[in-house]
């Protein structure tokens, strides 16, 4: 797992692009596991502080309740036609003094939650030509691309 500043550090160039996507649009999708194992999807909008990844929630949200028992978890940017981004990891809450730098100023009045993505796996999604690009990038392994017609 990695931070958000290390996947910059080791993949600059698709890091870049994942963040553009995500940084296109203000809500996006996240998928987390309920307590039978199954998927929930939920919106959520994510941010970029610290050299974290990181999302929060209304108090006693269901999305919340999930990380807390299970931080395994992905986010889907809200696609567009310059292509499609993707990450997943494990998310982490921040709590106590930490959490105030893990605000932006836009979080509704009162308390939420905040959380932090340790990233197992980013992946960028797009087109060129007739060919379906896919690149990803995983902690300490080199960018991949894989094309398909």
């Amino acid at each position: 797992m990695a931070t958000w500043q290390r996947f910059e550090s080791e993949a600059p160039a698709l890091a870049s692009q994942v963040r553009a996507r995500f940084e296109a649009a203000e809500t996006h999708i996240l998928a987390t596991l309920r307590g039978d194992g199954s998927p929930r999807v939920s919106g959520s909008e994510v941010s970029f502080l610290n050299g974290d990844l990181s999302f929060g929630s209304m108090p006693g949200a269901v999305k919340a309740l999930d990380l807390r028992r299970d931080g395994r978890c992905a986010i889907h940017a809200h696609p567009g036609t310059d292509g499609d981004a993707k990450v997943a990891g494990v998310a982490s809450e921040v709590t106590g003094a930490e959490k105030a730098a893990y605000t932006t100023g836009t979080e509704p009045p009162g308390d939420f939650h905040a959380f932090r993505l340790e990233i197992g796996e980013a992946v960028f999604t797009g087109v060129e030509a007739d060919e379906l690009v896919i690149t990803f990038w995983r902690p300490g392994r080199p960018v991949e691309t894989v094309r398909r017609r």
